[in-house]
């Protein structure tokens, strides 16, 4: 027996500026016209695309890989908030087996972390050395889902303070060979030389972003390299300046200089046309499902509500290369009781998270 179709009434927020009074849900897809026959229940309320969360790691704590078990729930907690759409920055583990599910988000994978030996947090990267990437970015070019995640930068234990961790010539084959296979690359950076070779290496996307200067902005407006700044986990730059500050005093420096202007970096960055969207960085340090205080943050940079709420739905499916609300698409829509561009805080609370046209009532939705 086929599951009743959906009317949701209200307003259908499709984009920035296109709004509709209503939209159904049949078989599964978005219908711009109501069935013919049949059972159809009404949803009332404000509609959105299905949060895009496009930086987060399912299947991935602090310690490492977790099992799949622990991923599922990973996965659950963000559709519960209304993310319908992953892209998983980077994990050690193989989360491959949770596009086959339908009660889970869209999951859009980037593979393993690329890292420099002894430069990144353990038992989260392959852990090589330059000689090494191109043939690495190759291999998780063709496991991922169009996306390679190296990261960029790292605590250098010679220096005390952040250092890179390719040569941007290295660095430029690399990039291109991923492009020769198709996918897309991002990078871990926080400190300001990284971005500079990261850019001049053609890269398409920076995770965090932290280091941008007036040059770098310019730069990234130019090329249209996007950033996801993560602002909820930039929260925790103080706890990581305070536990190296007794060995790496400038280190710690460096991340509070990094970490209190971290609104006036995005706000320069959005103000002069870097694309910026909406990320967590759940899993490793944070817990999923925090899509909606990212959203919050992004309205502290200058952001208007409807722009940071674009940067978590059809902005960011267009830059994935995935579908918001239009007519035969997959119907991955969040609906909410107040209006979001009114205040985004509201998004915290969705009243019902519809995925591949099912209905689910999240724990803790009001009724």
């Amino acid at each position: 027996m086929s599951s009743p179709a959906l009317h949701i009434r209200g307003q259908i927020l499709v984009g920035p500026e296109e709004v509709l009074d209503e939209v159904w849900v049949i078989d599964g897809l978005v219908s711009l016209t109501p069935p013919t026959s049949g059972e159809v229940e009404t949803i009332q309320g404000y509609a959105v695309p299905g949060l895009v969360d496009a930086h987060c790691h399912v299947g991935l704590e602090a310690h490492g890989a977790v099992p799949p078990e622990r991923a599922e729930e990973h996965a659950l907690a963000d559709r519960d908030a209304g993310a319908l759409l992953l892209r998983d920055a980077g994990s050690p583990a193989d989360t491959s087996w949770i596009q086959e599910r339908e009660d889970l988000p869209r999951l859009i994978r980037a593979g393993r972390h690329i890292a420099r030996t002894k430069r990144y947090l353990r038992n989260f990267a392959w852990e090589i050395e330059p000689e090494d990437l191109v043939e690495y970015v190759r291999h998780e070019a063709r496991n991922g889902d169009g996306w390679v995640k190296l990261v960029g930068d790292w605590i250098d234990r010679e220096t005390g303070d952040l250092g890179i961790c390719w040569p941007v010539d290295i660095l430029t084959e690399a990039i291109a060979a991923a492009h020769e296979e198709g996918a897309r690359v991002t990078a871990h950076c926080f400190g300001e030389q990284s971005l500079v070779d990261f850019a001049a290496a053609g890269t398409d996307c920076i995770e965090h972003a932290t280091g941008l200067t007036d040059e770098t902005i310019d730069t990234f407006a130019r090329q249209q390299i996007a950033i996801v700044p993560t602002l909820v986990n930039i929260d925790n730059f103080p706890k990581f300046a305070d536990a190296g500050r007794g060995k790496f005093p400038t280190y710690a420096d460096h991340m509070m200089d990094l970490y209190e202007r971290r609104y006036e970096t995005v706000a320069k960055a959005h103000e002069a046309g870097v694309p910026v969207y909406v990320g967590t960085d759940a899993g490793g340090q944070l817990p999923h499902g925090l899509v909606a205080r990212e959203v919050e943050a992004l309205t502290t940079t200058g952001m208007t509500t409807t722009e940071a709420i674009g940067a978590a739905t059809w902005g960011a499916r267009a830059w994935l290369g995935r579908p918001g609300i239009a007519e035969g698409e997959s119907a991955d829509i969040v609906v909410y009781r107040d209006d979001p561009r009114e205040d985004v805080r509201t998004m915290a609370d969705p009243y019902k998270v519809i995925l591949r046209g099912h209905s689910h009532a999240p724990s803790g939705a009001r009724g």
